[in-house]
C-alpha cells in the first residue's frame, strides 16, 4: 500500500499526558498502575487511572457531550501540538476533506450507568434519567467520534469503530482506505476508553482480572489489569521524498472462534500479522520492534507468543507494555501504536514490567529486560479483540 505520513501523534495514559511522559516512564520502568480506587465498591485489583479527570469538565460550549470518556478525549487532544496540526490540515485541505475515525470499546457507558443508578420517577410514574444526563449523544457508541468531530471543527466522514480491544488499531486501516480511495486528504485517527463498572465487573465476571499488577508472558500470570487512556494521530498522504514516520501496512482478520477467546492456534492473529507485512512490502526479519497485545491472561499470551515465534526470527525485540498502562481496551490500539512510533523515533524498545519467570511456551522474541536502545526501520503493533477482531499495524521511518 502507499505509505501514509504520520504528521502528529500523542497519547494520555496513567503515565501522564503527551509523548514525553510516556517515553520517560517506559525508559525508567515506572508503572502507572495503582491499587484500584475507582467506584464505590472497588474490586481488589490494580488499574491504570488517568489523574485529573474528575477536575477537568468540558468547556461550557461542549456541555452536551459531558462525561468521563469525552473529558479524557478532550485532555488527550491537547498535548504535543496535535490540535495545531489538525487546524493546519483543516486549512490546507478543507474541513470536509479530513476524516475523523475514533476507536472505543464502551464509549461513554459510564454515564449511562450513572443515569440508571440515579433514575427519577416523574408525575406519570415513568422512570427517567435525571436532567443532567438526559442527553442522547452521550448514551450511544458514537459519542466519542461525534465529540472529536465537533471539538476539532472537522466535517469529513466521521466513524466510531467498536471492535473491542482492536478498535483504535483498526482506525488506521479505515483511514488508509479512505485516503487511498481519494475520499479524503487527511484523517484524524485515535481512540479513548475510560474505566467504568461495566468494564471492571464485566471482566472480573469472566475470571480475567488479576488481584496483582499484570505480568504479561510470565509463567505465573493470572489475569489482566484494566486501564483508561486516549490518543490520536494525524495521517496524510506522504509526499515523494518526505522524511518522518509513516503507516506502512495494516492487516485485519476475524477468526470468529469464540465470543471472548482467540482461536487456539492463533490463526486470526497470524493472518493479521502476515497481511500487515505483505501490505508494507517487507519481510518479518526487517521488523525491529513488535508491541504485543500481551494482556497477561494465560491463554491469550501463549497463543500470541506461539504465533510470533512461528513468524519472526529469534532476534526480534517483542514486548507487552500493559504493565505500564493497564489494558486500556478500545484505546489500546492507539496507545500501543504511539509506543511503536516512539521506538521508531527515539530507538526506545521497552521490555515488560512485573514479569520475571520466563514461560517456556514463549519464544526468545519476548523480552522481559530493561529498555533497549536501537535504531530500527520498522515497528509493529498487535491488537486483538473479543470475537476474534484482530489487527496488526506496520510503521516505518521514511
Amino acid at each position: 500500500m502507499p505509505a501514509l505520513a504520520i504528521t502528529a501523534y500523542t497519547a494520555t495514559t496513567a503515565l501522564g499526558r503527551g509523548r514525553a511522559a510516556q517515553a520517560a516512564a517506559l525508559r525508567e520502568r515506572r508503572s502507572g498502575l495503582r491499587r484500584n480506587d475507582f467506584g464505590r465498591d472497588p474490586l481488589p485489583t490494580w488499574i491504570g487511572r488517568v489523574e485529573g479527570l474528575e477536575d477537568a469538565p468540558l468547556p461550557p460550549e461542549m456541555a452536551q457531550w459531558e462525561c468521563r470518556n469525552n473529558r479524557l478525549a478532550w485532555l488527550a487532544l491537547q498535548p504535543d501540538g496535535l490540535l495545531d496540526a489538525v487546524a493546519a490540515a483543516r486549512t490546507r485541505h478543507g474541513a470536509e476533506r479530513v476524516a475523523v475515525v475514533i476507536g472505543t470499546s464502551t464509549a461513554s457507558i459510564g454515564a449511562t450507568e450513572e443515569g440508571y443508578t440515579r433514575l427519577e420517577t416523574g408525575a406519570d410514574g415513568v422512570p427517567r434519567f435525571p436532567a443532567d444526563l438526559a442527553r442522547m449523544i452521550v448514551h450511544t457508541p458514537h459519542s466519542p467520534g461525534d465529540f472529536v468531530r465537533a471539538a476539532t471543527g472537522l466535517r469529513g466522514p466521521c466513524v466510531t469503530v467498536a471492535t473491542a480491544c482492536s478498535s483504535s488499531a483498526k482506525v488506521f486501516a479505515q483511514a488508509a482506505r479512505l485516503l487511498n480511495a481519494g475520499i479524503v486528504d487527511a484523517a484524524l485517527v485515535g481512540g479513548v476508553d475510560t474505566l467504568c463498572g461495566s468494564v471492571l465487573f464485566g471482566f472480573n465476571a469472566l475470571g480475567l482480572v488479576s488481584a496483582a499488577p499484570c505480568r504479561a508472558f510470565d509463567r505465573d500470570r493470572d489475569g489482566l489489569s484494566l486501564g483508561e487512556a486516549g490518543g490520536f494521530a494525524l495521517l496524510e498522504r506522504a509526499a515523494p521524498g518526505a522524511h518522518g514516520l509513516q503507516l506502512r501496512g495494516y492487516g485485519e482478520s476475524s477468526d470468529a472462534h469464540h465470543m471472548s477467546s482467540p482461536h487456539p492456534d492463533g490463526l486470526g492473529a497470524s493472518l493479521a500479522m502476515r497481511d500487515a507485512l505483505a501490505r508494507a512490502g517487507i519481510d518479518a526479519a526487517e521488523v525491529g520492534y513488535l508491541n504485543l497485545h500481551g494482556t497477561s491472561t494465560p491463554a491469550n499470551d501463549t497463543i500470541e507468543a506461539r504465533a510470533v515465534a512461528a513468524m519472526f526470527p529469534d532476534t526480534l525485540h517483542a514486548s507487552s507494555t500493559k504493565g505500564w498502562t493497564g489494558h486500556t481496551l478500545g484505546a489500546a490500539g492507539i496507545v500501543e501504536s504511539v509506543f511503536a512510533l516512539l521506538a521508531l523515533e527515539h530507538g526506545l524498545l521497552p521490555g515488560i514490567l512485573h514479569s520475571s519467570e520466563y514461560d517456556a511456551a514463549c519464544g526468545p522474541q519476548i523480552r522481559f529486560d530493561n529498555a533497549e536502545d536501537a535504531t530500527i526501520r520498522y515497528a509493529m503493533n498487535n491488537s486483538f479483540g473479543f470475537g476474534g477482531n484482530n489487527s496488526a499495524l506496520v510503521f516505518g521511518r521514511a
